[in-house]
């Protein structure tokens, strides 16, 4: 199976959102391969279908005093935070292609993390009953994904080198107590996230069981603009 992948680089989250919702909806009428989209965005809280309004600390004014944006989104899981230094990745699948097993994909996204990030020197792994890549008790990557009709949008952020303090705002995953982490707090170097979006090929192409091949961004953009918009469910 083939799976079209683009780095987008900095995205405004807004626009990722159509994006994701418009191919969402052309996968699920079958005029679109499998895609996977990797970008950053500008400081954004998004609130998934599970969020409790207790886990954002601060009100939509104060967000935006310090130039966090904030949406509620179909995406599972509760409350968190994306911005520059964390690598987005959105995978936009048909999971009737890949066995229509929802525990599955999630448990493949993590492996797919963790296999990215030995590239850069570090050890994570998955937790039992929580969803998401750690390095011991820090959580270093999360998940939340929406699927209609067996296709797939949203899905997982990487943290690189992500302002850690901005997770201050929240409940991060709605996780007391939960302490977030980068690679490079761990590392000491934030390598360039068009590389460790590259890094995510490989362990993509092997946990999806499908074929990467590189799609021009400027090209994908257009294509989805001459799409009507709109994901159904």
């Amino acid at each position: 199976m083939d799976c079209l992948t683009a780095h987008l680089g900095r995205v405004p989250y807004a626009d990722a959102l159509v994006l994701m919702r418009t191919l969402g909806a052309a996968r699920q009428r079958g005029e679109v391969p499998d895609l996977l989209l990797t970008c950053e965005h500008e400081p954004v809280i998004t609130l998934g279908r599970g969020a409790r309004p207790e886990h954002l600390l601060l009100a939509q004014e104060g967000l935006a005093a310090r130039g966090i944006g904030l949406y509620e989104v179909e995406r599972g899981g509760d409350v968190t935070y994306h911005g520059p230094g964390q690598l987005m990745l959105y995978p936009i699948l048909d999971l009737t292609r890949h066995g229509r097993d929802l525990h599955a994909f999630l448990r493949g996204l993590e492996r797919v993390l963790i296999e990215t990030v030995v590239a850069f020197g570090v050890l994570a792994a998955a937790r039992p009953g929580l969803t998401g890549v750690w390095v011991g008790e820090a959580k270093l990557a999360s998940i939340g994904i929406h699927v209609s009709r067996w296709v797939t949008w949203h899905g997982a952020a990487l943290n690189v080198s992500t302002d850690l303090d901005a997770f201050s705002s929240i409940v991060p995953c709605g996780l007391a107590g939960i302490r977030m982490i980068s690679l490079k707090a761990l590392t000491g170097w934030a390598p360039p996230l068009a590389a460790v979006a590259e890094a995510c090929h490989a362990p993509f192409a092997r946990q999806m069981a499908c074929h990467i091949s590189p799609a021009d961004p400027e090209t994908l953009w257009d294509r989805a603009a001459a799409i009507p918009q709109g994901a159904t469910g």
